[in-house]
C-alpha cells in the first residue's frame, strides 16, 4: 500500500534533476577509502590456501610446520569453529572446507603472519592429504545418474525418486493447460539453449580487517552490499551475539549482487580471536574468480506455440541452473521471471537446482532472470520472423498490462512494459537502415523488485542542515537518491542535506543492498524520517505561536498557519526552528523502520545492431537503446547509468565472458587476461530512454531500476547476431569460432 494516499501528482523541485553526486570529489581524489584501504596499530596479514582438487576427500592437515615460522600468529582450519547453526552451515563451509573440498580455489586453511612473504611462506608449509575424487562441473552432465555426488542426503522431495543425488530440488509455476494450447498453434518452436557461467566483474576484490578483543567485543572493515548481513552472519558461525560485533561498510568498488554474502570475514575475524591482533585479508585476482560466485550456468528447453497472427497459445520452460557445490542456484527466479513479460493462457516452467564442483553461485543482478529471457526471448524471436511478423507488433501484442495474471501467480498493478515497447517502436532507431552483415535485435526483460526491512534516522543540526543515516551501502547513487528525497520532501536546498551509511551499531537492521530495494525501500524510510522531522517541526512551530499543532502545515520547507483562521505569522522555516530547538524541547529528529512492501514490479525493452564479419565471426556492437520503466527517476543520471552498466554487462555476458574448465574441474582462465570483460573500445554509446510509470507503492512513484537492465540483453543481442549471421544461435557466450562454426554449418551452434 501506498504511503502517500492523496492520489494527487505533485511537482518535483529537487527530485528528477541532476546534481553532483555526493561521493564524487572523495573517489576522484583518491580520498574514498575502499575494503583494502584501511590499517590498524599491530595488523598482521591474513592468506588462504586453497584447494588444487576440483574434489577431493580432505584427509589430514598438518600446519605445525607454519605455525612454527617466525613471524606467524595464527593458523585455523575448519576444526577451529566447530559446530555451527544449520542455517549458516553452507556459508561455513565454502568460506572453510570441512570434510571435502568441492571446487578448485575452495578454502582449506588460513594463516595470519607479521608480512604478507611470511603469510605466503607458512601456506606452503601446510601439509594436506587429499583422497581425489571424481568432478563434475556441467549441469546436464551432474544430473545424470552416474555423475560424482557432492552430497549425501541433501535432496528434497520435489525431486522425484532415481534422479542424481546432485539434482537437490525442483519448482514449478504457471497455469493453463500446455498441450491444448500447443495443438491450437500454427507453429510450435521447440529448442535447447545454453548459457555459461559469468563473474560480476567487479574491479575491487574482496577485502576486509578484523578485530577481535580479548572481551569478545569486534570490529570489522569490509568491502559488502550488505553490512548487516556480514554482522548477523559472522556472530552465527563464531557464536557471537549480534551485538559484540560491530561491522562498518567501506566504499564498495562494485558488487553487482556478487558481495551480498561473506567469504573472507569469518575467517579473518577467526584468525584474530586467535592471534590477539587485527587482520587483514584481500583476495587477489585469481582468487576473486576461483573462488567467489560467478552466476549459474544453465541449460533450458523451451518450446512456444505460436498462431500465424503472432498470439503466443502455450508456452513451455524446463530451465536446469548449476549453483555451484552448494544449493540454492537462482533458478526459482528464472522460472518465476522467464514468461512474466507476456499475458498468456497456457504457461508452465520447471526448474532445478542441481550443485557442481564449481564455486558457489552468488546473485549477478537480477539473478537467475537474464538466462531465462535470453531462451524464451529467442524463441519468440524465432517465431515472429518464421511468420513474417515484426517482433515488436509481436510483444505488443502478448505483452502483459494491468490485471494480467503473471506467469508465476500473482495479478499485475499498473506495470511499464507496453510503454516500452511503444517507445521503442516510436524510436528512430526502429526503422534505421541497415547494412550488409548487420542485423536489429530486439527483446523483453522483467525483474520483481524487493522491499525489506529498513531504518533510516534523520536529524536536524541546530544550525538547520540535515544529516540523514542510511544502512545500506551506497553501490549506485543511493546517497544522492536519499540525499534528494529528503531535501525534497522538507522543502530545502539539495547542498543543505548529507547522507551517510551508518555502522551496524547505530541503526537498526537493514537487509542489502540487493533486489533494486535501497532507492524504493530507502527511500520510502527517508521520506517518512522527514515527514516525521516536519511534524515535529510544526508542533515546535505551534508552540510558538501559542496554537493548535494540527493548524500548522509545511510548505517549502518552512511551517505557516494552515489557514486564515490559524492566524497571521510569518512562516518559520527549518533554519529558524532548528536555530530555537534547545528551547523547544531539544534536538528534532525523525525516524523510520519497517519493512517495506509494494516495490512494484519493473519491465524493460532493448534494442541493438551489430555487425558479424563472416569470414571471422567477430561480432561489433553498432547501436544500442534501453528502454526502461523508471516509476519516477530520482536522479535521471544515475538512473541511466544502470540502465547503460546493465546493458554493457549483458554485452560482454552475451559475446565473450564464460568460465572454462578443464576435464579436471580446474579452472583454466582465472584472471581478467583470459576472462575477457568489455572495455570501451567494444562498446558504442549506448542510448537510453526513461519510461516514468509511476508505482502506486512509493509515495514519490519510484521503482527500482539496478537489476531489470540486464535481463533483455542477452536475448537482444543473440536475436541481432541471428539475423547478421543468418543462423540461430542458441548457446552463450556467441564467441567467434561458435559464431563462424554456425554460419560455415549453417545449422544449430
Amino acid at each position: 500500500m501506498a504511503l502517500d494516499q492523496t492520489g494527487k501528482t505533485r511537482d518535483f523541485k529537487v527530485v528528477g534533476t541532476r546534481p553532483n553526486r555526493p561521493d564524487g570529489i572523495d573517489k576522484v581524489t583518491g580520498r574514498a577509502r575502499f575494503g583494502a584501504d584501511i590499517v590498524a596499530p599491530g595488523m598482521l596479514t591474513g592468506r588462504i590456501l586453497r584447494s588444487p582438487h576440483a574434489h577431493a576427500r580432505i584427509l589430514r592437515i598438518d600446519a605445525s610446520k607454519a605455525e612454527a615460522l617466525p613471524g606467524v600468529k595464527a593458523v585455523v582450519t575448519r576444526a577451529d569453529f566447530g559446530d555451527v547453526p544449520d542455517h549458516v552451515a553452507d556459508i561455513m563451509d565454502n568460506c572453510m572446507a570441512g570434510a571435502k573440498a568441492l571446487y578448485d580455489g575452495h578454502a582449506v586453511a588460513a594463516v595470519a603472519a607479521n608480512s604478507a612473504a611470511v603469510a605466503r611462506k607458512a601456506l606452503r608449509l601446510i601439509e594436506v592429504e587429499y583422497e581425489v575424487l571424481p568432478s563434475v562441473t556441467d549441469v546436464d552432465a551432474a544430473m545424470r545418474p552416474g555423475a560424482s555426488v557432492l552430497h549425501e542426503g541433501r535432496q528434497q522431495e520435489t525431486v522425484p525418486g532415481g534422479m542424481s543425488g546432485n539434482v537437490i530440488s525442483r519448482v514449478e509455476f504457471g497455469h493453463g493447460d500446455i498441450e491444448a494450447g500447443l495443438k491450437r498453434a500454427d507453429r510450435v518452436v521447440t529448442r535447447i539453449y545454453r548459457t555459461a557461467a559469468t563473474h560480476q566483474g567487479y574491479i575491487e576484490p574482496h577485502a576486509c580487517l578484523a578485530t577481535m578483543g580479548p572481551d569478545g567485543q569486534a570490529d570489522l572493515w569490509v568491502c559488502t552490499q550488505g553490512h548487516y548481513m556480514v554482522r548477523n552472519t559472522c556472530a552465527a558461525i563464531l557464536g557471537m551475539e549480534q551485538g559484540q560485533l560491530r561491522v562498518t561498510a567501506s566504499e564498495i568498488g562494485g558488487g553487482f549482487g556478487g558481495k551480498t554474502t561473506v567469504f573472507l570475514e569469518p575467517v579473518a575475524l577467526m584468525l584474530s580471536r586467535k592471534a590477539g591482533r587485527p587482520v587483514k585479508m584481500v583476495m587477489s585476482r585469481t582468487e576473486v574468480l576461483r573462488a567467489t560466485g560467478p552466476t549459474a550456468s544453465t541449460s533450458i528447453d523451451v518450446k512456444i506455440g505460436m498462431r500465424k497472427d503472432g498470439k503466443i497459445t502455450a508456452a513451455f520452460a524446463e530451465l536446469r541452473y548449476q549453483g555451484g557445490a552448494y544449493p540454492g542456484s537462482p533458478v526459482d527466479m528464472g522460472s518465476m521471471s522467464a514468461f512474466a513479460p507476456y499475458d498468456l493462457e497456457n504457461v508452465k516452467t520447471v526448474g532445478w537446482d542441481v550443485v557442481t564442483n564449481r564455486p558457489k553461485a552468488a546473485a549477478y543482478r537480477a539473478p537467475g532472470a537474464p538466462m531465462a529471457a535470453f531462451a524464451v526471448e529467442s524463441a519468440i524471436d524465432e517465431l515472429a520472423k518464421g511468420f513474417g511478423l515484426d517482433p515488436l507488433e509481436v510483444r505488443l501484442m502478448n505483452g502483459a498490462d494491468k490485471g494480467t495474471r503473471a506467469s508465476y501467480g500473482p495479478t499485475y498493478p499498473a506495470i511499464g512494459l507496453k510503454a516500452t515497447l511503444e517507445a521503442a517502436r516510436a524510436h528512430p532507431h526502429w526503422k534505421a537502415p541497415l547494412g550488409e552483415n548487420q542485423g536489429r535485435g530486439v527483446a523483453c526483460g522483467f525483474w520483481f523488485n524487493f522491499g525489506g526491512d529498513t531504518c533510516v534516522s534523520l536529524n536536524v543540526t541546530p544550525d538547520g542542515t540535515v544529516n540523514v543515516s542510511e544502512g545500506n551501502p551506497d553501490i549506485g547513487g543511493s546517497r544522492a537518491s536519499m540525499t534528494m528525497m529528503a531535501a525534497e520532501e522538507l522543502g530545502i536546498p539539495y547542498d543543505q542535506v548529507r547522507t551517510i551509511i551508518a555502522d551496524t551499531g547505530s541503526l537498526g537492521q537493514n537487509e542489502v543492498t540487493d533486489g533494486s530495494r535501497v532507492t524504493f525501500a530507502v527511500g520510502l524510510a527517508t521520506i517518512e524520517a522527514a515527514r516525521a522531522a516536519k511534524r515535529e517541526m510544526c508542533r515546535r512551530a505551534a508552540m510558538v505561536w501559542g496554537i493548535d499543532e494540527d493548524a500548522v502545515e509545511w510548505e517549502d520547507g518552512a511551517a505557516r498557519p494552515a489557514g486564515p483562521n490559524a492566524g497571521k505569522f510569518p512562516p518559520m522555516t527549518l533554519k529558524e526552528i532548528a536555530a530555537i530547538a534547545s528551547n523547544s524541547g531539544g534536538p528534532i529528529a525523525g525516524h523510520h523502520e519497517v519493512n517495506a512492501e509494494g516495490a512494484g514490479v519493473s519491465f524493460a525493452t532493448h534494442m541493438v545492431d551489430v555487425e558479424v564479419d563472416p569470414d571471422t565471426g567477430a561480432t561489433r556492437i553498432l547501436r544500442y537503446t534501453v528502454f526502461q520503466d523508471a516509476g519516477k527517476a530520482v536522479h535521471p543520471s544515475y538512473v541511466e547509468g544502470q540502465f547503460q552498466g546493465g546493458a554493457v554487462q549483458g554485452i560482454g555476458w552475451a559475446l565473450n565472458e564464460e568460465y572454462i574448465y578443464d576435464k579436471d574441474g580446474i579452472l583454466q582462465n582465472p584472471g581478467f587476461l583470459d576472462y575477457r570483460i568489455p572495455v570501451a573500445s567494444d562498446l558504442p554509446m549506448i542510448d537510453t530512454v526513461i519510461l516514468e510509470i509511476p508505482n502506486p507503492g512509493h509515495p514519490y512513484g519510484v521503482r527500482g531500476v539496478g537489476e531489470t537492465s540486464i535481463v533483455p540483453p542477452l536475448a537482444a543481442i543473440a536475436n541481432a547476431v541471428s539475423a547478421a549471421a543468418g543462423v540461430r544461435m542458441v548457446q552463450l557466450p556467441m564467441s567467434p569460432p561458435r559464431i563462424l562454426a554456425a554460419m560455415q554449418g549453417r545449422g544449430r551452434a
